[in-house]
């Protein structure tokens, strides 16, 4: 069952109406205003278009048949974020940015086998061709999914990808009903961590999907197992990848359960800063690798995917402490770059360097889905 936005479960609606003015399940007034608009959506739109072509001609980013690899950190969220940004610039249709990427991801979507894996096992290891087809996949659909969603018509490369997505689904193991992952012990999206995300991302992909097609009688079975993975390994799970769950949620019913979701819920506003932003540092048990400090200063990813997953789980923008948070975002865009910035979970980079800006370009988009969630629902 699908809905958009995702609709509070009865008990907790009921909750939230019989407290009233002391708010979001008792804890605070329900009268915070939305402030003027802040932030600039041309310069987010610069900056991701610039990094969205920076990375099509990165050598690092090359694969083969001219094409570019698509990234958990650069173009994936690009692709998510940019339309959303369409209405605010009076545009009548994607970027060229826009049209470079998703014409790269049609290109290998096209390709299908003759496509190689982004990292062979010949080259890197076993089992990275495996690994390689699965988030491919499950990006690919995601992508086309929300794309059509515009347009409210399920086109044939998006069924296809999603078919894809299906069949590399895990059967047995502890990932069984999810997706085996990218692992090269790079947080938060590239770890022994991921899986969880990945889910979340192939959920969203089910869920944003048009024409019903979360409620196509021959995904049941594989929807069934992508809940029970979720539910099952809820417990386990960093905060940062139960919010990935939680924004999943929002998209398709019943991943977690109303006490899951309200545990998460919780969690996140427990860790909320004092200045009302989320530190990406502080979501997970990270360490970097060359033993320097992690940056604890509430940032834009962290900041972005916590207000992103608790709009979408439905939680008020008026409710006080989730305000806060969105007006952190309105007022920490950079002036110059039209970028929110957010640092490596893995290792201390020197700002000039290429790997350097990746946490920024996700966080960039991140924060532009959730400002604009209103707006668009997803």
């Amino acid at each position: 069952m699908i809905t958009r936005p995702f609709l509070v479960p009865t008990v907790v609606l009921a909750s939230f109406v019989l407290c009233g003015s002391i708010g979001w399940l008792g804890r605070g007034p329900l009268h915070a205003e939305e402030p003027a608009q802040a932030w600039s959506p041309n310069k987010a739109a610069a900056y991701l278009d610039g990094r969205a072509v920076w990375w099509s001609t990165w050598s690092g980013a090359a694969r083969d048949h001219g094409t570019f690899c698509i990234s958990c950190h650069t173009t994936l969220p690009y692709a998510l974020a940019r339309p959303a940004l369409r209405d605010a610039l009076h545009e009548s249709g994607p970027s060229s940015a826009e049209t470079l990427i998703v014409g790269n991801l049609l290109t290998r979507v096209k390709l299908g086998p003759d496509a190689e894996p982004f990292y062979p096992d010949q080259t890197r290891g076993i089992p990275k061709t495996s690994e390689s087809r699965a988030i491919e996949a499950v990006m690919n659909a995601l992508v086309l999914a929300r794309r059509d969603a515009a347009a409210g018509r399920l086109s044939s490369e998006a069924r296809a990808t999603l078919a894809q997505m299906w069949a590399l689904q895990m059967k047995v193991g502890p990932n069984a009903g999810a997706w085996t992952w990218l692992n090269f012990n790079y947080e938060p999206w590239e770890s022994p961590n991921s899986p969880y995300l990945g889910a979340s991302l192939a959920a969203l992909a089910v869920g944003s999907a048009p024409e019903h097609y979360a409620d196509a009688p021959e995904i049941q079975d594989k929807l069934a197992a992508l809940r029970g993975y979720f539910q099952k390994q809820f417990p386990n799970e960093s905060l940062l990848n139960r919010l990935m769950g939680l924004w999943a949620t929002g998209s398709v019913r019943g991943l977690l359960t109303d006490e899951q979701r309200t545990a998460a819920i919780d969690a996140a506003f427990a860790a909320q800063q004092p200045d009302g932003g989320w530190a990406t540092a502080r979501l997970g048990a990270y360490a970097r690798v060359d033993n320097t400090p992690l940056d604890t200063a509430s940032d834009g990813y962290g900041t972005g995917l916590a207000t992103l997953a608790l709009q979408a789980a439905g939680v008020p923008r008026t409710e006080p402490r989730l305000a806060r948070g969105l007006e952190w975002l309105r007022h920490h865009q950079d002036p110059q770059t039209g970028s929110w910035l957010a640092a490596s979970l893995n290792k201390k980079r020197p700002p000039e360097a290429d790997a350097a800006k990746f946490m920024s370009d996700a966080a960039t988009a991140y924060a532009v889905l959730s400002l604009t969630f209103e707006a668009h629902g997803r």
